[in-house]
């Protein structure tokens, strides 16, 4: 099986997606998306997607699959990445949960209004770096007595919190205050077959 990926090089949320299949090894393509220009409104793409959104995940002509922490539990389901144990795949699911309510809805979108939008004093952008750093010093605090989030070994819980976190200066943050953080970091970087996320003008 060969999946067909529809996403955005440069966007957090696909990279998850391209980091596990790299990780995983499993054969794709990557069809990339001009978002900012009106592709994820074409009638082809709301058949794959009615909310419009990336990434997709083509898993055969008639089976598509939308959101990025939904993807990779599809993914990762059997491996590693995804602990068997009961308690251990609730605590991944856990974190991936808070990076989707707590962290992305700031990190990445105070990084979306600077590097994509190029608004460097958006109204909004206050309360967003205010909500990143929230987050950030829950994530702190948890990680400085651990390796990785959960189960004390790299899984997908790592690979959701680590697209937006990685890139965290992009969305004007500063993580010199944050040591835990950035030993896990250089963990996830450390990785095999861990890749880079191309810039948003790349």
């Amino acid at each position: 099986m060969t999946y067909q990926v529809h996403g955005v090089s440069s966007s957090g949320n696909c990279y998850k997606v391209r980091l596990a299949l790299e990780q995983l090894n499993l054969p794709y393509v990557w069809h990339e998306v001009d978002m900012m220009n009106g592709a994820t409104r074409t009638e082809s793409f709301l058949k794959l997607n009615p909310n419009g959104k990336v990434p997709v995940l083509v898993i055969d002509e008639q089976t598509a699959l939308t959101e990025s922490n939904a993807i990779l539990c599809y993914l990762a389901d059997g491996t590693p990445l995804l602990p068997a144990d009961r308690l251990e795949r609730a605590r991944v699911l856990q974190w991936m949960f808070f990076e989707q309510y707590s962290h992305e809805p700031y990190v990445a979108v105070a990084r979306f209004i600077k590097q994509f939008l190029k608004k460097h004093d958006d109204p909004r952008l206050p309360d967003k770096i205010a909500g990143s750093y929230r987050a950030l010093d829950v994530m702190e605090q948890h990680l400085a007595r651990r390796t990785f989030f959960t189960a004390e070994r790299y899984t997908v819980a790592d690979i959701a919190l680590y697209a937006y976190t990685h890139v965290a200066d992009e969305a004007g943050l500063d993580l010199a205050s944050y040591p835990a953080i950035r030993a896990w970091l250089a963990r996830v970087k450390n990785q095999p077959g861990r890749i880079d996320m191309p810039s948003v003008d790349q």
